[in-house]
């Protein structure tokens, strides 16, 4: 089926943005982007695990085979309501965890599953917007977004304000859908992709809307060649990206030095 794909000469300075398939302002964007994630927070989780057969948790464990977490470390995970990247964060060696989530329904899941397992101290949930963070300057040694920035109205701001909040030497993390880089395959992903994935939604989750806005915003987001490019913009060093299972999500990183 003929599909809108990523695009190359993606603009970070538009004053539009793209909701799905359609274009809206980028003020308009955030709002919507909460109605969707509080309709879904509820089965966010288990809805992953049917989208991805569970390969999203194999994804979230490289990347924290990548950040190599330390007791040092503030990390600030943006977009991180239901709490996965933060637990695991915790789980494997690491510091305090600062979670920021644009949706208020969101960051309740991830207080609940963090007293559901115990979790009291050394974790604080915040409501806020990735493009102007509750933060002060220079406060966190890393910066985590999974599945998040493709939801943000104006990438570049948003890659900026994770520059600002960055401690000198501190490093940022983006795991997000992406461009699928094998020949052949991403007919395939897209035919999964716009049929399957629709209906789950309509029968797990009751909401088939909000999983076809999901799916189309992944092919309307920067692919990697690009967010790189960004990222440079941004501010950001020894910028690379590593493609997971095909390109189908790929995790980029980048240094504040």
């Amino acid at each position: 089926m003929a599909t809108e794909t990523h695009n190359p000469h993606y603009d970070s300075t538009s004053d539009t943005a793209s909701f799905g398939f359609t274009d809206v302002t980028a003020d308009e964007k955030p709002e919507l982007v909460q109605g969707v994630f509080e309709s879904v927070a509820k089965n966010y989780d288990i809805m992953n695990d049917l989208m991805s057969a569970g390969v999203h948790r194999l994804w979230k464990n490289t990347l924290m085979d990548m950040i190599k977490p330390r007791a040092d470390q503030h990390l600030l995970d943006v977009a991180g309501g239901t709490g996965d990247i933060a637990f695991r964060f915790m789980q494997n060696g690491g510091g305090h965890v600062t979670v920021c989530d644009l949706t208020e329904g969101m960051v309740r899941v991830g207080r609940d599953r963090a007293i559901d397992q115990a979790i009291l101290d050394g974790i604080d949930w915040t409501v806020g917007n990735a493009e102007e963070l509750p933060m002060p300057s220079s406060s966190v040694d890393v910066y985590t977004i999974a599945f998040g920035l493709r939801n943000v109205p104006r990438t570049l701001q948003a890659l900026k304000e994770a520059y600002r909040v960055l401690k000198p030497g501190g490093r940022f993390f983006c795991l997000e859908f992406s461009k699928v880089v094998i020949p052949g395959f991403d007919k395939m992903y897209d035919e999964y992709s716009f049929k399957l994935l629709p209906k789950i939604g309509e029968v797990v989750a009751k909401d088939r809307e909000s999983y076809v806005y999901l799916v189309e915003s992944i092919r309307r987001f920067p692919d990697q060649e690009t967010l790189k490019e960004l990222m440079r913009e941004a501010g950001f060093d020894q910028v690379k990206h590593r493609n997971l299972s095909g390109g189908i999500a790929a995790i980029h990183s980048g240094w504040k030095l």
